[in-house]
Parts: C-alpha cells; structure tokens; sequence
C-alpha cells in the first residue's frame, strides 16, 4: 500500500474544495492560492490517480463519474480525520459538522421534518444532509451517517435502534364515502376504489396489514386499477383529492381527521402497525453529531433509548 505523505492529504482537501464549489478558481481563493497552482495540484492527482475527476471547459469544470465517487469518499476520509482531532483536542464537547442522513418521504414529512426545527436550533453547528427517497439505499455504501427504515433492517454491519411502531388505517373522504358507500367487511374492498403503491425497491404492490376480528393478521394482496409508483405521498394526495380508499399512518392522518376531511373505515380490521428503526453503520466512528442525533429522536418521539440490537 503507497504511503500518503502530508503533500498528498493537502491535494485531497484541495480536490474536494474544488469539487465542492465546481471551480477551481473558487477553490484557489477560499485556500491561499493561485488558480494555475490548483490546476497543477490536480492534474498531478489525476496523473497519480490513472483517471480524469474533472471534465474542464473555458467556463467551467465539472466532475467526472469517477471525480464524483472519489469526492464522495475523499469527503467522508477527511471528515473522519477531523473528528479524530476534535475527539482528541476535546472540542467535540459541541456536536459539528456534516450529517447525511437516509429517510423514507412519508417518515421525513409527516415526523421527521417537522422536529429538526427543533434540533437545528439546539445543535446550530451541526449541517444536516437528508435524502428523501423511498429506494432504500446501502447506508454504508452510500455514505449515509444515518438513515431511518421500516422495520429492522437484517444487516450485520448496522446498528439498529427501535423508533416506534406506528399503527395504520384505512381512509377516505366524506364525499368518496357519500358517493360508493362505507366499507363493512373485507370483501366490501373490491367494490371500492383502492388506491395502491407499487414499491420501488421490489416492484411489487405494498398489501394493506389488517388484523381479523379473530386476531388473526391479514397481509391483504389485491389488485387495483389505480396504482402510484415511487413516491408513496401521492396516494394520501390522491386520496385526499376523493380519489379513493388508501391505507397509512395515524400519524399523519390525525390532523385531517380532526378537522372532519378525512375518516377512518374498516376500524374492526384496524390494529397492525409497523416499526421503524433508526440506522448507522457499527464499523464507523459514533461521532457526536450521530449520538446527538439518535438521542434527540428517541427522546422526541419517548421511545427509551435502551440497548442497540445487531
């Protein structure tokens, strides 16, 4: 393995300066130097490197797919070794720096998003990055510090806390219901409009979780003419539009059902819930921005913190 003298940790920082405000002009300034002499301290990574990391025009310079995943990395390594020194200094007695953090749309809208006011205020030197998607992403692989999942993801590199078990119901609009009637039994969904989310990960439709009047629980399978891909939102959307039956979060119908927009049907089938979990990888240095982070959501959302589970 080469050895990195101190030259080559000052190109890597350059690179990523560069990199991140997509000049190196800009780059040049914020660091002290001249804008030939960052050309030069990059050409000469690429040429050590064997690949191109900048496409470069007369107006501008743009990372290559490769210049992307090497900063990507570079980022993450840098980062690391600035918390080996505030660890070390005892400077890390305040949370700071960057945290990425991996969210499903529905969790991040409706519970996440609407805390981090909170937590922004209390850590103001801590910068969050969330992605909001709901293909589920490699946390370590994607350099996620965190990421929030339903269920608890089977992974032995992660850490897994338990954030709740949020129960589901089957909803509807007044003026839906006004027009085809309130489902009574299970065989009453067939008749109805109900509206379905493929998942994006699998491509197959996510079954509604009943519970019978038996106790028994239900993975209900069907089919429906009318499906929502990628973004699971735009079934609350749709429904709330009079579109239809849709299944989801108590959490987030609670406030529309205050205010008499949306009703509960079906409640004799109600009872299931499924848990979400908050993530980090177990191999990475638990920083005091992550262990910030995790204790503020389990607190905010009174689960106890308790023992992590592998």
């Amino acid at each position: 393995m080469p050895a990195f003298d101190a030259t080559q940790i000052s190109t890597i920082a350059l690179f990523c300066k560069a990199a991140e405000l997509s000049s190196f002009s800009a780059a040049a300034e914020v660091s002290g130097l001249t804008p030939a002499s960052v050309s030069r301290a990059i050409k000469r990574l690429e040429e050590r490197l064997g690949v191109r990391l900048f496409s470069r025009t007369t107006r501008n310079v743009r990372l290559t797919s490769e210049g992307e995943l090497y900063w990507q990395e570079c980022r993450q390594a840098l980062e690391q070794i600035a918390e080996a020194e505030r660890t070390i200094s005892g400077h890390q007695k305040v949370p700071s720096g960057l945290l990425r953090i991996s969210v499903g749309t529905l969790y991040a809208n409706f519970r996440l998003l609407p805390l981090l006011h909170e937590f922004t205020a209390t850590y103001p030197q801590i910068e969050l990055e969330l992605s909001l998607s709901n293909r589920v992403a490699d946390i370590v692989e994607g350099g996620y510090d965190l990421a929030i999942r339903v269920g608890t993801p089977q992974d032995s590199r992660l850490i897994v806390h338990k954030l709740e078990d949020a129960t589901v119901g089957i909803f509807a609009t007044p003026a839906y219901l006004a027009r085809h009637g309130v489902p009574q039994q299970l065989d009453d969904l067939a008749q109805h409009d109900c509206l379905q989310f493929i998942l994006p990960t699998t491509g197959r439709p996510m079954p509604w979780i009943l519970q019978m009047p038996d106790g028994q629980p239900l993975d209900h399978q069907f089919h429906s003419r009318l499906r929502l891909l990628d973004d699971a939102l735009g079934c609350i959307s749709w429904g709330q539009a009079d579109g239809g039956l849709f299944q989801t979060y108590h959490f987030i119908t609670a406030p529309a059902v205050a205010r008499g927009e949306l009703l509960e049907v079906m409640q004799a089938y109600g009872g299931r819930s499924r848990q979400f979990s908050i993530t980090y990888p177990q191999n990475r240095h638990l920083s005091a921005r992550v262990r910030a982070f995790v204790d503020f959501l389990l607190q905010r959302l009174r689960h106890p913190a308790g023992q992590p589970t592998r």
